[in-house]
């Protein structure tokens, strides 16, 4: 999967790194590191059957997400903080293959 198919908007991303290149390509790590944490949390909040904690990793990969123009992962990881935190544990848990794939593909992509 390409960063195209994650709707990333590179130019977003950019500015909000100040037009620096490096500090862009630093900032994606920040967000692969910290993403493949929060879906290790949420793994383990989904095996306990606990969809606020679900919700709450999600809302992290969102938040950062979000910040760097990676619309399709934010979206992905907002529908599963919704449900999360409204209590629904399916329909939180039917967003988790998805969010582990894209952000996947962002580690292999950036």
């Amino acid at each position: 999967m390409q960063m195209a198919a994650l709707q990333w908007d590179r130019a977003f991303a950019l500015e909000q790194a100040g037009d620096d290149e490096e500090m862009l390509a630093e900032l994606l790590d920040l967000l692969c590191s910290s993403a493949a944490d929060d879906i290790a949390k949420i793994k383990t909040a989904m095996d306990g059957g606990d969809p606020v904690a679900m919700g709450n990793g999600a809302h992290s990969i969102k938040g950062a997400a979000a910040s760097l123009g990676i619309v399709q992962i934010a979206k992905l990881a907002e529908s599963m903080e919704k449900a999360g935190r409204a209590g629904d544990l399916d329909g939180a848990v039917q967003f988790y293959a998805p969010l582990v794939e894209m952000v996947a593909a962002l580690v292999d992509c950036k």
